[in-house]
Order: structure tokens, then C-alpha cells, then sequence
């Protein structure tokens, strides 16, 4: 199988201070606002940000979120994401490889199918499909 990866689609960043990282990101760092969403279910915001070359992050806020630990809610980042043509065959790939996946799920805020897995220290990575 070639090309697996075809790079990062997205960082994503949990923020102890969400107003403080906003202003670090998009005033000191010179990301662009794509989208801002409060997700009022979750008590939190969801800043969607662009670089110039197109890279994002998203930036979320979390009432009270723990120090980091092995879950993707915790202070700090939260996954890598790596672009994907075809989310399916990935994870039939990393299965052969007996690297767990989660189920195939689908972007509420995009529509784009995605899934997580981890790394062999149990950092949280995602596969997201760009096509």
C-alpha cells in the first residue's frame, strides 16, 4: 500500500484559557478565523483556524478540563489528525497490522468521516478522510 499518509489536516488543542489562546493563535501567531461555534451541550467553544498553507487547528475550550492523562479531553494537545483519501481502507490496513481503531464515525460540524486510534504511548491520533 503507498502513500498512506498525505499529511495533517488538523491539530487539535484543548485550552486552559481559551480566550488567552484565541488571541495567541489568531493576534501573535496570525491564524485565520474560519469559524467560532459554542456548542452549548459541551459548555465549550470550538474555534476553527487557517494557515496559510491551509493546515487548521482547532481550538477548544472545556469547563474544568483535567490535566492531561491518556484521554482526548485534557489540557494540551489533543490529536494529530493525518489526511486520508479513504478512511476505510486505513483502518483495514492498521487492523491488519493489529492496531486497534475506533468505529468510522461522522463529523457533525463538516459531514467528513473520521476515526481514532492510538500511537504505542497511547496518544490519540485520527485518520480523516479528505475526499
Amino acid at each position: 500500500m503507498s502513500q498512506l499518509l498525505l499529511g495533517f489536516h488538523h491539530i487539535a488543542i484543548i485550552a486552559s484559557d481559551y480566550e488567552k489562546s484565541k488571541r495567541f493563535y489568531t493576534q501573535i501567531l496570525g491564524a485565520k478565523v474560519l469559524q467560532e461555534t459554542y456548542r452549548a451541550n459541551r459548555e465549550s467553544y470550538k474555534l476553527d483556524l487557517v494557515l496559510p498553507d491551509g493546515s487548521q487547528i482547532e481550538l477548544f475550550s472545556f469547563p474544568n478540563p483535567p490535566i492531561r492523562a491518556t484521554r482526548p479531553e485534557a489540557c494540551g494537545l489533543r490529536h494529530l489528525a493525518f489526511k486520508v483519501k479513504d478512511v476505510e481502507q486505513v483502518v483495514a490496513y492498521l487492523t491488519e497490522h493489529s492496531i486497534y481503531c475506533e468505529p468510522i464515525r461522522l463529523d457533525e460540524i463538516t459531514g467528513k468521516r473520521f476515526t481514532f486510534f492510538q500511537d504505542p504511548d497511547g496518544l490519540p491520533l485520527e485518520l480523516y478522510q479528505i475526499e
